[in-house]
């Protein structure tokens, strides 16, 4: 049986950040708008290639190479280098998902110890965070910079476990991506799954915890830390 999570985890990247500006920064450079979700689940699979093999790549790095790649064939209206800069920048400038200012701030409000833990840097946690006012609830920003490899590998989770001081059971990982919460799951941590465009969770990932519309939702889902069940469970999943 799972302890009660005291501390909550939160994936940045398409979680908290609203990416969908980023096929804007493709479409200025004269590159299709549709090449930013090309580009993004290429650096994801190439991230993980890396963490297979053994390696930890930064994640700006391995996006600019794979930029470079996709842009090759594309008619530019400036040079690459300015291209991908322009590219690139996108990812410090955008915004939060509307539903997170509130569900942080009612998380937070619930007595839980909020961090984050992205597969790229803690710099745009800051940038994102501090605009929107909720910076001083987040605990930690943590980077699987500083960890031995990139989720969905063990080693990510338990490095912010570590770094929280918790065992990996005390923690609820929040993501939008179905493999960061199988990974989570396989680790030990308990799992809340934001769906916000109504998609089918995939049957070979481990299920989440908690399936949930929007972030704002989870509070009142889970209830607040200090008066959740006398056992030290969460309450049942809703149907």
């Amino acid at each position: 049986m799972k302890a009660t999570p005291s501390v909550i985890v939160f994936d940045v990247n398409e979680t908290l950040s609203d990416m969908s500006p980023m096929g804007a920064r493709f479409a200025d450079v004269g590159a299709p708008a549709p090449l930013a979700k090309l580009w993004f689940a290429t650096l994801l699979r190439d991230g993980f290639a890396l963490t297979a093999a053994g390696d930890n790549g930064r994640f700006a790095d391995i996006g600019a190479d794979i930029l470079r790649g996709i842009l090759a064939g594309v008619d530019l209206d400036r040079d690459m280098d300015q291209a991908v800069g322009h590219v690139m920048e996108g990812m410090g400038s955008l915004g939060l998902h509307p539903d997170v200012p509130d569900g942080i701030r009612a998380l937070k409000t619930a007595g839980y110890r909020l961090v984050t833990l992205t597969n790229g840097s803690t710099e745009v946690g800051e940038r994102l965070f501090t605009p929107a006012g909720i910076r001083p609830e987040f605990e930690r920003l943590l980077s699987v910079e500083d960890a031995p490899a990139w989720k969905p590998a063990r080693a990510a989770y338990d490095y912010a476990a570590s770094a929280c001081g918790v065992p990996p059971e005390q923690m609820l990982l929040v993501a939008v991506h179905p493999w960061d919460i199988h990974g989570a799951a396989r680790a030990g941590l308990r799992t809340a799954w934001i769906n916000r465009t109504g998609g089918t969770y995939p049957a070979h990932f481990t299920a989440p915890d908690y399936t949930l519309a929007n972030l704002a939702a989870l509070a009142g889902t889970i209830g607040p830390a200090e008066t959740q069940g006398a056992a030290g469970q969460l309450p049942p999943p809703p149907l």
